[in-house]
C-alpha cells in the first residue's frame, strides 16, 4: 500500500496547471494520470456535478464508486459553462492554465464562445485535449459515443466471445480507458513540443480511433488475407497454446510463444513426445492443428492440479496462470508488493495505483476525490 510520506512529493509534471472540464471516463482518467504525476488539476464540473457520481451503486458519502476510480488528485470547482458568470470564471483561471481537457459536445463551446478557435488566440501556449467519441468532423463526426457503442462499432465486439456465439461486450470499458491513455500521451507529447516553440496546439483524442487501433493483430490478419477475423474465446488466432485449458482443479491460461516454451510445457506435463510431433514442430503447426492439440493438452493437464502447476511451469520459463476474480488479484501478494493499491485518509479510500513507474519522480497520492477546489494559487 502507498503510505502518506508521499502525499507531498515531486512529480514529473509538478508546476503543469491542468483545467479538466471532462466528465465521466475518458478525460477525467487522462486528468487522474496527470494529477497522480504532480500537475495541479482543476476539475470543472457543472452545478450537478459528474455523471458518474450517480453510476452506482456502490457509493460512499452519496457518491459512487465509478467516480471515486477517476478523479483522485484533483481540486473540484463547479461553474455552470452555459452561463455568462461561469464563463467569466473560466475566463479568470485560463492565463494560469497549461492544459485544459474538454469533451463537450462537438460545437458546444464554441456556441457559448469559448472555443478553442477563440481562446487559442489570446492563450497561444495552452494545450488543449479534446475527447470525443467520433471526432469532430466526417461521417460520424460530431455524435456522441459511449464504449459499448464504439467497441460494437470498430469491430471489436465481433472477435469477442465464443466461437460459435453472438458478439460480446469486453467487461470493462477498454476504449474509453485507451482514449484516456492516448490523450495522456497527446498532452505530454504536446508539452514537449511546447517547450521548443512555447506554443501550445489542439489534441483530438477520439473513443472510434481508440478502438480502431486496440484491434492487432486482427486488423493486421485482415490487411494480409482479406479475410474477416472470427470469434476464437480464450484462444488467440495466431499462436497456440495461448488459451484458457482444464486441469484436474481450476482452469489455467497457457502463453506458450515459442518452440522452447513448448517442449518445457510437454516435459512439466508428461507428453514429451507431443513437442515431437511433426503436427505441433513449430508455431505455424500448433495454431493449424489447435483443436487436437487443445484435446491432447486438456487429457494430460486433468491429473494435475492448477494452481500447483502454474508455479511449477512459470519456474520451468513457461508463461501460465491462474485464471482469478478480481478480489483475488487486487488482494494478490505481488500486487501489493508492485504497490498497486493506494489508500488514503485512513484507508477510506482506495484505489488502483499509477502504473507508470519513474525512478526519481514516482506518482504521488496527495488527496482522494471530493475535496472542493479553489482557483489555482500562484
Amino acid at each position: 500500500m502507498k503510505s502518506s510520506s508521499q502525499k507531498n512529493a515531486k512529480g514529473s509534471l509538478a508546476g503543469v496547471r491542468v483545467l479538466d472540464l471532462s466528465r465521466v471516463l475518458g478525460g477525467p482518467y487522462c486528468g487522474q494520470i496527470l494529477g497522480d504525476h504532480g500537475a495541479d488539476v482543476l476539475k470543472i464540473e457543472p452545478p450537478q456535478g459528474d455523471d458518474t457520481r450517480s453510476w452506482g451503486p456502490p457509493f460512499k458519502d452519496g457518491v459512487a464508486s465509478y467516480y471515486h476510480g477517476l478523479n483522485r488528485n484533483k481540486r473540484v470547482q463547479h461553474l455552470d459553462l452555459s452561463s455568462e458568470e461561469g464563463r467569466v470564471a473560466l475566463m479568470a483561471l485560463l492565463p494560469q492554465a497549461d492544459v485544459l481537457i474538454e469533451n463537450f459536445k462537438t460545437g458546444t463551446m464554441e456556441r457559448w464562445g469559448i472555443g478553442y478557435g477563440s481562446l487559442s488566440q489570446r492563450f497561444p501556449g495552452l494545450v488543449w485535449c479534446r475527447v470525443s467519441g467520433f471526432g469532430a468532423d466526417g461521417p460520424l463526426g460530431a455524435l456522441p459515443g459511449y464504449d459499448a457503442a464504439v467497441q460494437a462499432m470498430t469491430g471489436i465486439m465481433s472477435i469477442n466471445g465464443e466461437e460459435g456465439g453472438g458478439p460480446l461486450r469486453v467487461g470493462l470499458p477498454v476504449v474509453d480507458m485507451v482514449t484516456g491513455l492516448n490523450a495522456t500521451i497527446g498532452v505530454l507529447l504536446a508539452l514537449q513540443e511546447r517547450a521548443r516553440s512555447g506554443r501550445g496546439q489542439l489534441i483530438e483524442a477520439a473513443l472510434y480511433d481508440s478502438g480502431l487501433s486496440l484491434l492487432h493483430p486482427h486488423a493486421a490478419n485482415w490487411f494480409l488475407d482479406g479475410k474477416s477475423p472470427k470469434r476464437t474465446g480464450n484462444a488467440h488466432p495466431n499462436i497456440y497454446p495461448y488459451d484458457a485449458l482444464c486441469t484436474g482443479t481450476d482452469p489455467i491460461f497457457l502463453a506458450v510463444g515459442n518452440d522452447r516454451q513448448f517442449a518445457s510445457l510437454c516435459q512439466c506435463i508428461g507428453v514429451p513426445a507431443l513437442a515431437e510431433n511433426p503436427l505441433y514442430a513449430d508455431a505455424r503447426s500448433r495454431s493449424v492443428n489447435r483443436d487436437r492439440l487443445k484435446m491432447q493438452l486438456e487429457a494430460a493437464l486433468a491429473s494435475f492440479d492448477g494452481r500447483q502447476l502454474v508455479d511449477t511451469l512459470m519456474a520451468r520459463g513457461v508463461p501460465a496462470a491462474p485464471v482469478l476474480p478480481v478480489d483475488a488479484a487486487l488482494t494478490h501478494p505481488h500486487t501489493a508488493h508492485r504497490g498497486m493499491v493506494v489508500e488514503l485518509e485512513e484507508g477510506s479510500y482506495r484505489g488502483i495505483a499509477s502504473p507508470i513507474k519513474l525512478s526519481r519522480t514516482p506518482a504521488s497520492y496527495r488527496h482522494a476525490p471530493l475535496k472542493p477546489g479553489v482557483a489555482f494559487e500562484d
